[in-house]
């Protein structure tokens, strides 16, 4: 089915990367999803490649934000950690794998440490659970500031600005900050929690 783009801009971007994918000469169109019509409506798209192909090609190296997947085939574990190595920021990693893998698996997680946010091992990154350990986030590109999350209890930090009130007279501090905690917060004072 059809997926629907958040706006016309995020749309035409998507499009234009398709496009370039299935223009290249090195990348092979494994499958596309349902022709559509509607206002930012995006067609799915799987391609695939081999790692040589995209080590070479900056351009296939962009990330194509929406619903299209690019396959990189790899010859051997070496390859997967070159390539690992060119990707930019991604929100995820994901590891298909079993027993046999761990050896091999074990010299990429490095790697896909500094590139995603998540890593994940036999699953689908599209299912997003809002808890305390999901980050949805991850370097640059896939976000405008590393050090947060847009889902889960972190995500709070997205809307934070760090402010400091130096001997400012009590009156003056926001009733969040005062002694005497007239709010009943609980708070952070000389680094234990508490109520005070």
């Amino acid at each position: 089915a059809a997926s629907t783009m958040l706006t016309p801009g995020i749309h035409a971007a998507f499009d234009s990367g398709v496009a370039k994918l299935a223009g290249s000469g090195a990348v092979t169109t494994l499958a596309r999803g349902l022709a559509c019509s509607g206002p930012n409506q995006a067609q799915a798209a799987f391609f695939t490649t081999t790692a040589d192909a995209f080590l070479a090609d900056t351009a296939l190296q962009e990330e194509v934000f929406g619903a299209a997947s690019l396959l990189i085939r790899c010859a051997d574990v070496a390859a997967m950690r070159a390539v690992a190595e060119r990707l930019e920021g991604q929100l995820t990693a994901t590891l298909q794998m079993d027993g046999a893998d761990k050896a091999a698996v074990a010299g990429l997680i490095p790697t896909l440490e500094r590139k995603a946010g998540r890593i994940l091992a036999n699953g689908w990154p599209t299912g997003v659970e809002v808890c305390h350990a999901m980050v949805h986030g991850g370097p640059f590109p896939a976000t405008s500031d590393p050090r947060s999350t847009s889902v889960g209890t972190l995500a709070i930090r997205r809307f934070l600005r760090p402010l400091c009130y130096q001997d400012i007279p009590a009156e003056l501090l926001p009733e969040a900050l005062r002694d005497g905690n007239p709010l009943g917060l609980w708070r952070r004072i000389d680094g234990t929690l508490g109520q005070e």
